[in-house]
């Protein structure tokens, strides 16, 4: 099978006309760059922030007209939203392209709310960031237990792995394959432990490098939450990649987040990090529901014996310090490393375990500040 160029798709994206029915997408300049990974291809539309509901059509004829493409196997497209962007009114002076169901408990969650463009996911009652402010504190391994530990106080939870650059749900909860599509376009998450999921890695092979831009990091990622058939869930846990980048940014402008969980150490070169997390959370409005203070003790697996080989409290003292709730310490030990590496998280393999209550409080104190509360709509950001 010939393989599909970028050159190819810009020219078929060409006979796509753009608002103003003069001229195309591409002569506006409203195409990103162009992504291509095993037969399928990626890329968003900038179009003006207050006109993205009524511009869907267009969306989705740049998204037909691609997978009807010779040698394309799926394509992902989104919208975006980006004021220094090219106008969609008229074309640019110098007109170049880029180149480059779980659970079935009683729903107890808010339903999403709508302003300005930026709308909630149908049935979705509440969405959260699970994040951090560096790599290598444990958040993914978070997140999946927190989800889990959610999901066993009665409610229906999702997860998605907004993680573009190194997807690690496919790895943590043990899932392969390829998602299903429904009429070629709505993606049918994948499932395990009674979670649906979806992540990039179900999407692209493991070895491949991501080498994306801040528009097609927007456009994955809105797609795989608003084109994806997640049914009625109380709550959607997003486990972001770490630090303060675009998937952060795309998330906290264009959804209602709930409200952030942050991981960190008890170390004090982690906590610095972790403040650039909360620091961004708060500049954007977004509530941070607590901190966990992960791998917060060592447990010796012959002795039992506890030892605070990072240090100890930390996190507790920041939250205290800054005025947000601790959610809770989680022990560093070595079952959970391995049942992670396996893909059989503690809070469902080993359910009546002393780390699997740890998570489950945890938990149960997320939920106490969401379940009353309806979603905040997410406020305008402007990428400069």
């Amino acid at each position: 099978m010939t393989e599909v160029t970028k050159e190819q798709v810009l020219a078929t994206l060409a006979t796509v006309l753009g608002p103003d029915l003069d001229h195309n997408i591409v002569e506006l300049g409203m195409v990103s760059d162009v992504f291509i990974s095993d037969g399928k291809v990626y890329f968003s539309i900038t179009v003006p922030a207050d006109r993205a509901k009524e511009l869907e059509p267009l969306r989705l004829a740049a998204e037909r007209v691609i997978k009807e493409m010779p040698g394309v196997k799926g394509a992902l497209v989104a919208l975006t939203a980006d004021k220094k962007g090219a106008s969609a009114a008229a074309p640019a002076s110098r007109p170049q392209p880029q180149a480059g169901h779980g659970h079935q408990g009683h729903s107890h969650a808010p339903q999403p709310q709508q302003r300005a463009g930026k709308i909630g996911v149908p049935g979705i009652g509440a969405i959260i960031a699970v994040a951090s402010g560096k790599g290598g504190v444990g958040k993914s391994t978070t997140a999946v237990n927190l989800a889990l530990g959610l999901q066993a106080n009665g409610l229906r939870v999702g997860i998605l792995d907004a993680d573009i650059y190194g997807p690690s749900m496919p790895r943590l909860l043990k899932i392969s394959g390829r998602p299903t599509q429904i009429d070629g376009r709505i993606i049918n998450p994948m499932e395990n432990y009674g979670l649906k999921v979806m992540s990039m890695g179900f999407l692209v092979d493991e070895e491949t490098a991501m080498i994306w831009r801040g528009p097609m990091v927007q456009s994955a990622l809105m797609q795989m939450l608003r084109e994806v058939a997640w049914g009625e869930l109380d709550v959607l846990v997003v486990d972001m990649p770490p630090g303060t980048g675009d998937a952060q940014l795309t998330m906290a402008q264009q959804v209602p987040l709930a409200g952030a969980v942050i991981v960190s150490t008890p170390q004090d070169l982690a906590l610095i990090d972790a403040r650039k997390g909360l620091n961004m959370f708060k500049k954007v409005e977004v509530p941070v529901l607590g901190i966990v203070e992960n791998m917060s003790y060592f447990i010796a697996p012959d002795t039992g014996a506890r030892y605070d080989i990072f240090g100890h409290g930390g996190a507790r003292l920041e939250a205290e310090r800054i005025g947000v709730p601790f959610l809770g310490e989680v022990p560093l030990t070595i079952n959970i490393r391995e049942t992670s590496d396996a893909g059989t998280p503690l809070v469902a393999s080993e359910p009546n375990g002393i780390i699997a209550g740890i998570y489950r409080d945890i938990a149960a104190k997320v939920w106490a500040q969401l379940e009353d509360k309806p979603q905040r709509a997410a406020p305008a950001i402007v990428f400069e």
